[in-house]
């Protein structure tokens, strides 16, 4: 992510902001997932609707984490 993509982005969630790429989107849904799935963190309900509106569009992509200690 380039650095002033990352600046607009700040701390908002797929709800709030995506990456003005599209062939990024399913990279960046998956990853996104994987931190929150690594570290048990929370989805709010509008999060979890962007997240799924994203994988509906991205058949073959894996999402691949290991749980935090």
């Amino acid at each position: 992510m380039a650095a002033r993509s990352n600046r607009s982005k700040a701390d908002q969630d797929p709800a709030q902001w995506l990456l003005p790429a599209p062939d990024a989107l399913c990279r960046y849904g998956a990853a996104w997932t994987a931190m929150k799935l690594r570290w048990g963190l929370a989805v709010d309900e509008a999060e979890r609707d962007r997240l799924l509106d994203i994988v509906a569009g991205c058949g073959g992509t894996y999402v691949e984490f290991t749980p935090a200690p």
